[in-house]
């Protein structure tokens, strides 16, 4: 059996394996844009074993987590974005970024919310159940978000592209739990950490590519990418600061932390792939500041989720 050692020193190490993912995206734009065209299957790869990690009892939980789950999703994809809309509508705040934000809120978490739970010594079960059930209620929620802005076009594109990254996570998850079910019962702590190294070095190839539009906005408009991962970091940081303390009174710390990192970190490459390119072209730049905090989420906010759990 091959030595698992280099993969328990990724787990050991995965937030530095994020940050030098970071590096690279930004220094090898040429890297980035051959990598962006294996977005999919990294992707597949995350889910696969973050569900292989987790298994299926912790993932599927009870009834009443499956509830509180959807009262968040509610508050996440429907509620915050409309508020959103209302708002920059009201102080007349137009262009790129206000319609970035209102995307990003529109978006069900990315699919490394498990892992990055998991490096922040969080619970990765309720991140994972977020992920499935926000993702298969995306459909839905997008519609009266879109009905609202009136930016984005069609919500039917969405709605299809849902459905696809929706049947991706049941396959990979279905996959996994049936691996666990048989022949891997009750892994070792040893293999776990090996699961959690093999995450780490996908989410790192993952953000190497969505970082495309970042190396040469560096070089050719410093002023302005500075001015957009400003707010980009604003937005991110303070979601998950706000999701972490709103919900004292009505989750478990295990939940909370899970769903904070949810509320910050959302899978907005999902509408690159569904919406014209007229309207995702200028959010490209967006996206791509966004990873940066991120892949930041267990050094920022990293003690802070620990002194919660």
């Amino acid at each position: 059996m091959p030595s698992l050692a280099p993969l328990q020193w990724m787990a050991r190490y995965g937030r530095l394996i994020l940050i030098a993912g970071l590096v690279v995206g930004i220094s090898f734009p040429e890297l980035a844009l051959l990598t962006k065209s294996y977005l999919a299957e990294i992707m597949i790869g995350l889910l696969f074993f973050a569900a292989l990690r987790i298994g299926p009892k912790d993932a599927l939980g009870n009834l009443s987590g499956i509830k509180t789950t959807f009262l968040v999703i509610a508050l996440y994809q429907l509620i915050l974005p409309c508020i959103a809309i209302v708002l920059f509508s009201f102080f007349g705040w137009t262009g790129m970024v206000p319609a970035a934000i209102v995307l990003m809120l529109a978006a069900s978490p990315i699919s490394g919310s498990p892992n990055l739970t998991i490096m922040v010594g969080g619970n990765p079960a309720p991140s994972l159940r977020l992920l499935v059930l926000a993702t298969a209620a995306l459909p839905i929620t997008v519609i009266p978000v879109f009905g609202l802005s009136q930016l984005f076009g069609s919500p039917e594109a969405v709605f299809y592209a849902a459905l696809k990254l929706l049947a991706i996570i049941v396959l990979s998850s279905s996959a996994a739990f049936l691996i666990r079910a048989t022949v891997l019962k009750d892994p070792e702590p040893e293999t776990l950490s090996a699961m959690d190294g093999v995450s780490a070095f996908l989410m790192a190839v993952l953000v190497v590519g969505l970082m495309s539009a970042f190396g040469p906005a560096l070089f050719q408009d410093p002023i302005r990418l500075l001015q957009i991962l400003a707010i980009v970091i604003c937005v991110n940081i303070g979601l998950q600061v706000i999701s972490l303390f709103g919900m004292k009174q009505f989750l478990k710390s295990d939940h909370r932390t899970a769903f904070a990192i949810g509320s910050g970190n959302r899978n907005m490459a999902l509408f690159l792939a569904a919406l014209p390119l007229e309207v995702t072209n200028p959010l490209l730049l967006y996206v791509a500041c966004y990873q940066i905090p991120m892949y930041l989420t267990p050094y920022i906010m990293g003690r802070l989720y620990q002194r919660v759990s």
